[in-house]
């Protein structure tokens, strides 16, 4: 049976692969810039046990374990994108419910290859507006995009949609959230939420951009909920009538399905990810331990650019209780069996049981692919 299981998944790989060597065979041997990757993340979270796990002698925090394992496939993507579920609100630094991550959790996220940080989530203002606003400060001091939280209009006017220029390539992201907690915004700070008449707006000024794409990451649906809402659903199909290339979801904190919707008047392939569940975190009840990776491959044509290919790729995170090592790895669904111990295998090996067994059932279009093991 295990080999069986095997089969199927080199399979599934090959038919990602397949399409990368179909529709671009010359693109890395002639080094055209007519092709452009990006790979999004889920929730990078946090908490109490992270902040335990990272703290040095000298109250400072490393990080540097964490991504050591799914670094080398970050930086690999041209445009790698994820979802930064904390403010970097300063000290007292602290996990769920009202978090505020240390500084060196941006640098971390910076090093292992991110590029661009998606802030519009319901703990954005775990800290107030001063967090939101200390939040922006440290993307700017390190040079880093990000969408969905503001200082003021005006910073919103010049920053929104955001615009990401890579390989000849521009791409459009628009960032929303449901809400923050309750916890209001103090005037003159945004945090752009769902609303349909300033969505709307948004991918009318996101159109005049002239973008190769326009990508909507949207923070929505319920917690733990592993099938998306009918909301979510028509709001993604909404967003793609009015010229969304492609949407992606993040906030359940488990993997929902990925679909691969063709039947708008365009008759072309926009890929709606309802969640990709969390990428790191200590959150430990059935399927929040792991999530996934989605890379989309773009490919130049006259007009916009094309969807040439796309796969999702599973991950798990371990943590000291499980490991008996200091601190969080994220590591691949491929990753070498030496590398875990037992009780860490089965664990993951329960993860990934469990989601194979629901995409099966439920996404259809999209296969999973695996990273070069390390």
């Amino acid at each position: 049976m295990e080999e069986n299981i095997r089969r199927r998944m080199r399979k599934a790989a090959w038919a990602f692969l397949l399409i990368e060597v179909l529709v671009l065979p010359c693109v890395y041997a002639a080094g055209q810039g007519d092709s452009l990757s990006l790979l999004f993340v889920g929730d990078l979270m946090q908490h109490d046990a992270q902040l335990d796990a990272a703290r040095q002698p000298d109250g400072t925090f490393d990080y540097a374990p964490c991504f050591a394992e799914v670094d080398a496939e970050i930086r690999k993507a041209d445009i790698a994108i994820g979802n930064l579920e904390v403010p970097l609100g300063g000290r007292p630094y602290s996990g769920y419910p009202a978090f505020s991550a240390p500084d060196e959790w941006l640098y971390a996220m910076r090093n292992a290859g991110f590029d661009v940080l998606l802030a519009a989530n319901n703990h954005c203002l775990d800290r107030g507006t001063r967090g939101l606003v200390r939040t922006v400060e440290m993307f700017d001091s390190l040079g880093m995009d990000y969408a969905g939280i503001y200082r003021d209009s005006l910073e919103r006017v010049k920053r929104y949609p955001l615009l990401v220029g890579k390989k000849g390539f521009r791409i459009a992201f628009l960032n929303y959230t449901y809400g923050t907690n309750g916890i209001p915004v103090d005037y003159p700070a945004i945090v752009n939420r769902i609303d349909r008449e300033q969505i709307r707006k948004d991918i009318l000024s996101a159109r005049q951009m002239k973008p190769d794409a326009i990508i909507a990451c949207m923070h929505w649906g319920i917690e733990y909920e592993l099938l998306p809402e009918v909301s979510d659903r028509e709001l993604a199909e909404w967003m793609l009538s009015l010229g969304v290339d492609h949407v992606i979801g993040s906030h359940p904190h488990v993997v929902q399905p990925v679909e691969i919707v063709d039947t708008l008047p365009d008759k072309v392939p926009h890929v709606v990810v309802y969640s990709l569940g969390n990428f790191i975190s200590n959150m430990s009840r059935v399927h929040t331990d792991g999530g996934m990776m989605v890379k989309l491959l773009l490919k130049k044509s006259p007009g916009r650019a094309q969807l040439a290919g796309c796969g999702y790729s599973f991950v798990w995170t371990s943590r000291p209780a499980l490991s008996g090592k200091r601190n969080f790895t994220v590591y691949p669904s491929d990753v070498r069996p030496e590398k875990l111990n037992g009780v860490e295998k089965s664990r993951m090996d329960l993860f990934l049981g469990n989601v194979r067994k629901f995409f099966k059932q439920y996404t259809k279009g999209i296969y999973e692919y695996f990273l070069e093991r390390k």
